[in-house]
């Protein structure tokens, strides 16, 4: 199968997203499948507002169509509701190209935490954009049920994976700080909730591991903190591993692939009981999930490494990878 990929979200951004649609893209690959991703690289782009890092595809629309006619794919599959992906959906609307998409991000809740503008104003534009795929892939059982319930249609679950190779159990010795030491890996920036993670009164050392645009503010804040900078491969699985207890502080990401990383490295989730921790760790053993974040962190102490690691082996990208196969939509 010859796949278009359309992403408003890739390299050199390091988050979930990129990296789902990388590894099920390399994937694809090893199983046969021609992947070509359209991504900002290849365009003109101007910084994102309040996320300069993230670039934004200037007038895409004349070089989406060339390429598009050029590719002539077997499948279309849209991953993200920026440039990119709205001037993918007119095309493959006016050509009567059948495409499927993906809700990778709440970009409502985002801009609501980032601008205070209501998320009930701009969930219908979410809802259209999405509106007219065939199928629009989900990570969770629980998002499934909710945005069907906000009127979403065709609406169908793509789980995730872990590189459980990378992401195992190792040496403690690999941190010097005080314990016990609560991690938290991600961007640094206010959706996240990070805040409430930073204020925990807990004993032993918080790490941060994670870039973003609230990065220079928060370690001014919080100076007994260490925020040590974004951190990849072999490094970032080091850190994970070194640390004692992931703290999970946001209530809007749709999954959560930091956790099955910290799980796979055996280490135990404390989170709140929101829709991505109520998927992925749930009843597992391997976290606590709780309105009282920091008791949950305590908690978590207790548990045994080896059920992290266990629930963690469960989740494969070839498996993620062969049930995105089975929801693209082929152009006859």
């Amino acid at each position: 199968m010859n796949i278009v990929l359309v992403s408003d979200a890739w390299t050199p951004q390091v988050n979930g997203v990129v990296t789902t649609l990388r590894t099920v893209s390399n994937q694809l690959e090893v199983l046969g499948h021609s992947v070509y991703v359209v991504s900002p690289d290849q365009f003109k782009t101007i910084p994102c507002p309040t996320y300069p890092e993230i670039r934004l595809a200037l007038n895409p629309g004349k070089k989406i169509s060339d390429l598009m006619a050029s590719l002539r794919p077997s499948a279309v599959h849209i991953a993200t509701e920026g440039p990119l992906g709205i001037a993918a959906r007119s095309y493959c609307i006016k050509q009567r190209i059948p495409f499927t998409t993906s809700f990778h991000t709440r970009f409502p809740e985002y801009i609501e935490a980032r601008t205070r503008i209501p998320s009930q104003w701009t969930y219908p534009l979410v809802r259209w954009f999405h509106g007219a795929a065939s199928r629009t892939m989900v990570a969770t059982d629980t998002l499934v049920s909710e945005l069907s319930g906000r009127g979403f249609s065709n609406v169908v679950r793509w789980s995730r994976g872990v590189d459980t190779d990378l992401f195992h159990p190792r040496s403690k010795d690999f941190l010097q700080f005080p314990r016990p030491i609560f991690l938290y890996v991600g961007r640094v920036s206010v959706e996240k909730n990070i805040k409430s993670f930073l204020n925990l009164n807990l004993k032993g050392t918080k790490l941060v591991v994670g870039d973003g645009p609230d990065l220079r503010k928060l370690k001014s804040e919080y100076p007994e903190v260490k925020f040590v900078g974004a951190k990849f491969g072999e490094e970032l699985a080091h850190h994970y591993a070194a640390s004692d207890v992931f703290v999970f502080p946001s209530k809007t990401d749709t999954f959560g692939l930091v956790l099955l990383e910290a799980m796979a490295s055996g280490i135990p989730v404390a989170a709140y009981p929101v829709p991505g921790p109520n998927d992925v760790v749930g009843n597992s053993g391997a976290g606590i999930l709780s309105d009282n974040l920091e008791q949950a962190a305590v908690d978590c102490l207790k548990i045994d490494p080896q059920i992290c690691r266990d629930h963690a082996l469960k989740f494969s990208w070839e498996a993620c990878s062969k049930l995105f196969l089975s929801h693209l939509e082929p152009i006859h």
